[in-house]
């Protein structure tokens, strides 16, 4: 049976007002649904708590958007797995598109950020994706190969379960141009090949994630793909009623 994860990504968006009115108006649809498919809203580090209080009693499951990969220490600035395990995180995002970008983090940075997610029992988000020129140099499955083989470099098969994998092409995140959904099928086909080439049948549990533009138009015909698992959704995600029609089209896959 397929499975659906819909995940909202903020990155640096919202203030606890706004945070607090997000979760406050979700928590009026979710409850008054039944749904199958699983939502996971990943705010920034502040405001983890204040959605979390919110949402607690749903579903609803609190992701973040980065980690470090040691327990604690003199790392100004980072936020530590464990932290986000005492806030209730269950989720976190790891090796965005952005991260590697703006902050420099490269693959092998990237796999020990999943190691320690994993240890703390975080289920990490991992993304994967090329740019548009890898993109038109036809490297998008070496990219795609590269970034899973170390990034989940020394990963047991037994806890593949636990890891999710997101396929962003860079070039389609906040661009307002999605990926076709023959690209995305390719991509998506792909990647699960991949996992399971690498870790047996423990490859065909992890979830696959599509992002980069993905809204409500586009939505269905994404998530009816047979190895798109739901999406992590940028700008999209910021509004509420957006949001919810997005998990619409998933229950539509569901039902």
């Amino acid at each position: 049976m397929k499975q659906m994860l819909i995940a909202a990504n903020w990155k640096m968006n919202k203030t606890r007002v706004e945070s607090e009115s997000f979760a406050n108006e979700l928590l009026s649809w979710v409850e008054k649904n039944n749904l199958r498919s699983k939502i996971l809203i990943c705010p920034p580090f502040i405001n983890i708590p204040f959605v979390y209080n919110i949402l607690c009693k749903t579903a609803v499951q609190i992701g973040a958007q980065n980690c470090f990969f040691e327990k604690e220490g003199a790392y100004t600035g980072e936020i530590s797995p464990q932290m986000l395990v005492s806030v209730g995180c269950k989720y976190v995002i790891i090796g965005h598109s952005e991260r590697r970008t703006h902050f420099g983090e490269n693959d092998e940075v990237i796999n020990r950020k999943i190691k320690s997610a994993l240890a703390s029992e975080l289920k990490p988000i991992f993304c994967v994706g090329e740019t548009l020129n890898e993109r038109e140099m036809q490297l998008t499955n070496n990219v795609l190969e590269r970034q899973i083989r170390i990034g989940l470099c020394a990963i047991d098969s037994n806890i593949m379960e636990n890891i999710v994998i997101a396929y962003e092409p860079v070039w389609a995140i906040g661009t307002g141009i999605s990926a076709t959904t023959e690209q995305i099928d390719e991509a998506h086909n792909f990647i699960r090949k991949l996992l399971v080439d690498l870790f047996g049948n423990s490859g065909k549990a992890v979830l696959i994630l599509y992002g980069g533009s993905l809204n409500s138009n586009n939505a269905y015909e994404i998530f009816s793909l047979e190895n798109v698992n739901g999406g992590l959704i940028g700008k999209a995600s910021l509004d509420v009623k957006e949001f919810i029609q997005i998990v619409e089209k998933s229950e539509q896959i569901l039902s």
